[in-house]
């Protein structure tokens, strides 16, 4: 797997990682992948296993757990201890949203020196084969979102008609109200190369649930970022229950409509 062009050097508070001696070298991530998690007790060491399954050079990873009743944050921290790498375990006191946990796991990654931050759902509907042809589009954006909606992209095959219609039209109704240019505005698998979360205001986010997704690829437009697209086919989540209802559609577009007005 070829990574994109990072240039010759990266740094961690102010640390050239060219001229960092070998042991500091292995705790900083050229990769790191930001996962949010409550209640991914079973699928947390998958995803872990396949990700390490792609050989990505200095791949690290992220964890934001927000007090599972299932003890995710127990697993995440037994594997960070048996990972050799960066493996970062954020414990927060109570379920407080998905877009504040990854707003405080690309903090995370950014202070660990990452240079391309990988952001994707714990519950194995985003294929992890994917996650090499998102950083290899790297060489080309900014930013690149895993899409649905783009050719090539799909669900999967068992989604009923009435969860497609809710995807579906959850999506144009984001787009459409909020101003967002990408195919799939609701996607919570996406790429960013360091310096394009640099150019975004993370402590300036109004959103904390679903609808952060649109508000952070409408914060990268905004910044003036190169936006690009990789279809993807959506998986249904190998344990545990979805989190989606048309209450949270309905409840991302309410949120989401005055920040079309905001500059």
């Amino acid at each position: 797997m070829v990574l994109p062009t990072t240039g010759s050097t990266a740094s961690q508070r102010g640390l050239n990682i060219t001229d960092a001696p070998r042991e500091q070298l292995a705790e900083v991530p050229l990769v790191a992948v930001v996962v949010p998690t409550y209640n991914e007790a079973e699928n947390l060491p998958v995803l872990i296993q396949q990700l390490g399954e792609l050989n990505i050079a200095r791949m690290g990873f992220v964890i934001v757990d927000d007090k599972s009743p299932d003890g995710t944050g127990k697993i995440a921290d037994r594997l960070a201890s048996e990972f050799d790498g960066y493996f970062q375990v954020l414990h927060r006191p109570r379920k407080l949203g998905l877009g504040s946990a990854y707003v405080a796991g690309f903090k995370l990654a950014l202070d660990a020196g990452a240079e391309f931050i990988i952001e994707m759902d714990a519950d194995l509907s985003h294929p992890t084969d994917q996650v090499p042809e998102l950083l290899n589009k790297l060489r080309e954006f900014d930013v690149v979102v895993g899409t649905r909606y783009s050719p090539g992209g799909d669900v999967d095959p068992s989604w009923n008609l009435g969860r497609r219609l809710l995807s579906r039209l959850g999506n144009v109704g984001i787009r459409t109200l909020v101003g967002v240019h990408v195919s799939d505005a609701t996607s919570g698998f996406k790429a960013f190369r360091r310096s394009a979360l640099e150019k975004v205001d993370l402590n300036d986010f109004q959103t904390t649930g679903f609808a952060f997704q649109a508000e952070m690829t409408l914060a990268c437009q905004r910044a003036g970022l190169e936006i690009g697209e990789h279809p993807y086919t959506f998986g249904t989540r190998s344990a545990g229950q979805s989190k989606m209802s048309a209450g949270i559609v309905y409840e991302a577009i309410v949120r989401l409509l005055p920040l079309r007005f905001r500059r």
